[in-house]
């Protein structure tokens, strides 16, 4: 049997339709799930200009749902010790670690694994076994894969609408966290700024404020709970910027600011945009987007915090879940998936995001 997937091929080329071979048997502790939804992350985007190392060709996608087809031997737990039958609907945590490296082992940190891979970013697609990735009919999820059985009452959509945003926010703010009471400003207003913004009012925030664009999104903040939003298409100025921030977050900063854009000139705009003794994480720096000039004074003179964050722990999807299970959140972020594609429509769904037009756009093969 043949499976069809959306294969990036070259770098800012038009991804294409490639047929790759269904596993006739799996090895033991592996599952084969048809995939019910993908999600387009912006990391795919930054992937697909070239602004990480990756192997070519590729099938993207590392946020999916999808239907178990098939189990290998000794597979009958999800990560959570829950029963695991063909049939299930399940979710899984995008990388696998080793666990015994010096980041894994000594130093408890699996997100810099040495040996770390990822769906939809480390396998070259025309290597054996190929199904490697959400852009695709299919997924071959390897042996020690974080697989999560998914309750029934909980909607496709607010999975992968909250996508690997909701666990890298979750993370982010782990390693940066905001306690109740916080002023918080948030840099971006796409789906990890959304992320951001949600972990930080389920966190206890006093006040949270968004900066970024376009409006939709914006919108989209106020209705995540933001207290109040600045369009920089409004205020161009980052000077200007700077002054209506400070004084919106109470003339001092925030307590902490969070940075979801992805633009290394964020940087330098997030870190005066604390207070004295505040907190800034970088969380939107995921790929290499270039350089900026950068003055370390500011650090010290606002004895500034400064945290960065990388991806994300199979505890932190179990983690997201259980947010999800929580007020009104699941609706929310199901609300984000505003575009659905179909394979065959792979490309025109990367240019929806790409270009800002979408909440969460979305592939189901």
């Amino acid at each position: 049997m043949r499976v069809k997937a959306a294969v990036l091929t070259a770098c800012n080329q038009p991804l294409e339709i490639r047929h790759y071979p269904e596993p006739p048997q799996l090895a033991p502790g592996e599952a084969l799930a048809r995939v019910l939804m993908a999600g387009i992350c912006g990391t795919d985007v930054h992937l697909w200009k070239g602004e990480l190392p990756i192997p070519l060709p590729l099938i993207m996608g590392h946020e999916s749902v999808g239907r178990l087809e098939k189990l290998g031997a000794g597979l009958q737990l999800d990560w959570r010790g829950q029963s695991l039958q063909v049939g299930d609907r399940v979710t899984w945590a995008s990388s696998i670690v080793c666990g015994e490296c010096y980041y894994c082992r000594a130093k408890r940190q699996p997100t810099r694994c040495l040996q770390r891979k990822a769906y939809g970013i480390s396998y070259r697609a025309d290597d054996a076994p190929h199904l490697r990735g959400g852009y695709a009919e299919k997924i071959l999820l390897r042996a020690g894969s974080s697989i999560f059985k998914l309750p029934e009452t909980l909607p496709t959509a607010s999975v992968v609408g909250a996508g690997c945003a909701l666990t890298t926010a979750i993370h982010g703010l782990e390693r940066c966290p905001v306690s109740w009471g916080d002023v918080v400003i948030v840099q971006g207003a796409g789906p990890v700024g959304l992320a951001a913004l949600a972990v930080a009012r389920q966190s206890g925030a006093g006040k949270i404020i968004v900066v970024g664009g376009p409006a939709h999104r914006l919108e989209r903040a106020r209705q995540f709970g933001a207290d109040e939003t600045l369009n920089i298409a409004d205020e161009p100025d980052a000077g200007a910027r700077q002054k209506w921030l400070l004084e919106a977050a109470g003339g001092y900063g925030a307590d902490v600011v969070v940075e979801c854009v992805g633009h290394p000139a964020a940087v330098n705009e997030g870190i005066e945009l604390c207070r004295d003794g505040g907190k800034f994480l970088v969380l939107g720096q995921y790929a290499n987007a270039g350089n900026i000039e950068f003055n370390p004074h500011t650090i010290t003179r606002k004895q500034l915090e400064v945290r960065g964050s990388w991806g994300f722990e199979p505890r932190h999807v179990d983690a997201a879940l259980r947010m999800l299970s929580l007020g009104g959140w699941a609706e929310l972020f199901a609300s984000q998936v505003t575009h659905r594609f179909t394979l065959d429509q792979a490309n025109e769904a990367l240019a929806t995001v790409k270009e800002w037009r979408c909440g969460k756009a979305v592939l189901e093969p």
